[in-house]
C-alpha cells in the first residue's frame, strides 16, 4: 500500500533513485503559493500547487534521498507573486544561503522560486553557481551538481519565459477586467471611504454610513467657514469623534493590513477627505497605479487619465461645495501654530505691482496688511501696499454689495427682455472679432502653402523652412483655438441669457449682506488687489459671464440707455 501510495511522487524526479556521489547537502525546501493559485483552489479548481502538495513532494524527496543530506530547513511564502524578489521567506532563505546555513535549493518547479525571467536566470546561472549553491527543479528534472548539463539546456530559459509571459498575460487581463469595471462604474477598492459602506447585495456599489457622513458634512462645513485642516482634526480629537480606522474597528468593518492603530485625526486625513472627489457622488477610480507585474512599486496617474463616472451612488457633499473646497485649498492659508481660524482674508490678498501675497501684521490693536516682498524679502524691490483690516474689510463689504445690486438690477432687466417678441442675439463684436481672426488664419495659411515652394526654388535654406513652418503652425493652431473660444460664446449668446442664470443667482441670494464672512469671499470672490495707495480692486470669480450679460443687455436695449 505505501509504493502505491507514493507511486505518484516518482514522476517529478525518476533520474534520482541511484545518486553516483555521496556529498551531503544542507536543504532549503523551497515552497511559494500566489494569490491566484489560492483562489483556484479554493474554487476547487486546482491543488496541485497548494502548500501542502508542494510540501509532500519536497518531503518524499527529502525522505527518498536522505542519505544526500544533512539537514533540511522549509521556507513558504504563501499568497505571495514569483514575479518579484519581495518574499518574507524567499529573503530569509537568500539570507541562510548568503551565511552558508543552507546551500541546496529544492522547489518542486521552476516557477515557484521566480515567474520572472530576469530574476529565475539570475539566480540560477550566476548568483547559485558563486556560492557553490545546489539548485534542483524536480517537474523540469534539473540538478545542477549531478547533471551541471541540466541548468544549460534549452528547457530551463524557454520554462522561465513561458513561466514570465504567464504573469504577464494574467496581469494584462487582471488589468482589462479592472478597467472595464471602473469605466461601468463598479467601486473595486478593497474597502469603501469613509462616509460609505458596501452595499450587502452587490460589493461594487456603495451606499451612505449615516454617522460617518456626518462626520464628513462636518469637516467640510468647518473648513468653509475658515477653521484651518490642524484645527478640525483637533476638534474632532477633543469631542472623542473616531477617525476612519478607528470607526471601521468600532463598527466591526475590515481594516487595511497597512493602516496603524492610531485613532486620531491628522491634518493629513482631514485632506484627504476635503478632497476626495467620490464624496459628490460620482466614482473617481484609478488614480494609482503598479509599474508593470514586475515592478509591484505603486505610482501616481496624472489626473486626466482618471476614470470618472458620475452619479453612481448618494452624494454626501454637493458639487457646489465640493467645487469650493478645492478652490479654496489652492489658496495660501496657513496658520500660525497655535492658530486655528484662517483669518477673513488669507490667501485673496494680492500686490497691485509685484503680485506676490500680502501678509497680515498686528501693531497693538491694529490688524494691517502688507506686501511679503517689501517685508520680507528687500525694499528696493517694491514698496509698502499697506492697508488697515477694518478699511480693507469695509471696501470689499462694498464691492460685494454693489455687485449685489447690479445682479438685481440685471436680473430686472432680462426678465423684461425675454418677454418681449423678438430678441436681438447678433454682437457686432464678437462678429468683427471673429472676421478678424478668420482673416489672419487665412493669410497664415497662404504663407505657409507658399512656403515649400520657396524652399523648392532655393529662396530659403531648409532650416529656415522647417523653423518658419514650425512658426505658422503654431500660430494655426493658436488662431483655431481662439476661433472655436469666439465660436462658441456667440452660439452662447444667440441662445439667450436667463434671469435664473447662475452667475445672477450667486450674488442675488446675498441682498441683504451685512457683514463680510469667509464663505461669502470663498463664493463670490477670486482675488483682492492692493495698490499704494490704499485703493483696491477686487475681481470676482464670475467676472467673464457678468460681462456676457451685459452684452446681452446692451444689444436688447435702445442705445441711449445705459445699464448701471
Amino acid at each position: 500500500m505505501a509504493r502505491a501510495k507514493n507511486r505518484g511522487y516518482q514522476d517529478f524526479f525518476p533520474s534520482y533513485s541511484n545518486p553516483t556521489r555521496t556529498r551531503r547537502w544542507r536543504m532549503a525546501s523551497y515552497i511559494r503559493l500566489s494569490k491566484e493559485d489560492l483562489q483556484k483552489i479554493r474554487k476547487g479548481l486546482d491543488c496541485s500547487n497548494s502548500v501542502k502538495n508542494q510540501r509532500d513532494i519536497l518531503n518524499f524527496f527529502y525522505q527518498s534521498h536522505i542519505e544526500e543530506f544533512e539537514s533540511i530547513a522549509e521556507y513558504i511564502d504563501d499568497g505571495h507573486t514569483g514575479t518579484d524578489t519581495d518574499r518574507e521567506d524567499f529573503q530569509r532563505m537568500m539570507a541562510d544561503i548568503m551565511s552558508h546555513k543552507v546551500n541546496c535549493v529544492v522547489v518542486k518547479d521552476l516557477s515557484r522560486l521566480a515567474r520572472n525571467y530576469s530574476d529565475a536566470g539570475s539566480l540560477i546561472d550566476n548568483l547559485f553557481v558563486q556560492m557553490g549553491v545546489r539548485f534542483i527543479s524536480l517537474a523540469e528534472n534539473v540538478d545542477s551538481y549531478l547533471d551541471p548539463d541540466s541548468v544549460s539546456d534549452i528547457k530551463v530559459p524557454i520554462t522561465n519565459v513561458m513561466n514570465d509571459n504567464y504573469c504577464f498575460q494574467t496581469s494584462k487581463k487582471i488589468r482589462q477586467v479592472f478597467d472595464y469595471k471602473r469605466r461601468s462604474g463598479q467601486y473595486i477598492g478593497s474597502f469603501a471611504p469613509f462616509g460609505y459602506v458596501k452595499d450587502s447585495k452587490d460589493k461594487h456599489q456603495l451606499v451612505v454610513d449615516p454617522d460617518a457622513a456626518e462626520t464628513v458634512k462636518l469637516i467640510y462645513s468647518m473648513f468653509l467657514q475658515g477653521s484651518s485642516k490642524r484645527a478640525i482634526g483637533l476638534y474632532l480629537n477633543e469631542h472623542g469623534i473616531p477617525s476612519p480606522s478607528a470607526y471601521r474597528r468600532l463598527k466591526g468593518l475590515p481594516v487595511s493590513s497597512g493602516v496603524g492603530d492610531n485613532p486620531m485625526w491628522s491634518a493629513r486625513m482631514i485632506h484627504e477627505v476635503l478632497t476626495n472627489e467620490i464624496y459628490t457622488g460620482d466614482l473617481v477610480q484609478g488614480r494609482h497605479r503598479v509599474k508593470s507585474y514586475k515592478v509591484h512599486q505603486i505610482e501616481a496617474v496624472p489626473e486626466e487619465d482618471w476614470v470618472r463616472v458620475p452619479n453612481t451612488h448618494e452624494a454626501i457633499i454637493s458639487r457646489e461645495t465640493f467645487d469650493k473646497v478645492q478652490g479654496l485649498l489652492k489658496r495660501d492659508t496657513r496658520t500660525s501654530p497655535q492658530g486655528r481660524e484662517v483669518h477673513l482674508f488669507s490667501g485673496f490678498l494680492r500686490c497691485a505691482d509685484c503680485g506676490k501675497a500680502l501678509t497680515r501684521s498686528t501693531s497693538g490693536k491694529y490688524v494691517y496688511y502688507a506686501c511679503s516682498t517689501y517685508k520680507n524679502r528687500s525694499r528696493t524691490a517694491c514698496t509698502m501696499h499697506s492697508i488697515k483690516h477694518n478699511h480693507l474689510e469695509a471696501a470689499v463689504l462694498f464691492a460685494i454689495q454693489q455687485q449685489v445690486h447690479l445682479a438685481v438690477s440685471y436680473s430686472e432687466i432680462i426678465a423684461l427682455i425675454n418677454t418681449a417678441p423678438v430678441k436681438k442675439c447678433q454682437s457686432k463684436r464678437l462678429d468683427d472679432l471673429i472676421a478678424a481672426k478668420e482673416r489672419e488664419l487665412a493669410k497664415v495659411t497662404r504663407y505657409k502653402q507658399g512656403l515649400y515652394q520657396d524652399w523648392k526654388d532655393g529662396e530659403i535654406t531648409h532650416q529656415d523652412y522647417r523653423n518658419m513652418k514650425a512658426d505658422y503652425d503654431h500660430q494655426t493652431t493658436t488662431l483655431t483655438a481662439v476661433l472655436e473660444k469666439l465660436t462658441a460664446e456667440r452660439a452662447e449668446l444667440a441662445s439667450g441669457v436667463d434671469n435664473e442664470h447662475p452667475a445672477l443667482v450667486a450674488f442675488m441670494k446675498y441682498q441683504n449682506i451685512e457683514c463680510l464672512t469667509r464663505d461669502i469671499l470663498v463664493e463670490l470672490v477670486d482675488h483682492i488687489k492692493v495698490y499704494e495707495n490704499g485703493n483696491i480692486s477686487v475681481r470676482f470669480k464670475f467676472a467673464d459671464e457678468l460681462r456676457k450679460i451685459v452684452e446681452y443687455i446692451e444689444l436688447n436695449t435702445e442705445p441711449r440707455a445705459q445699464v448701471v
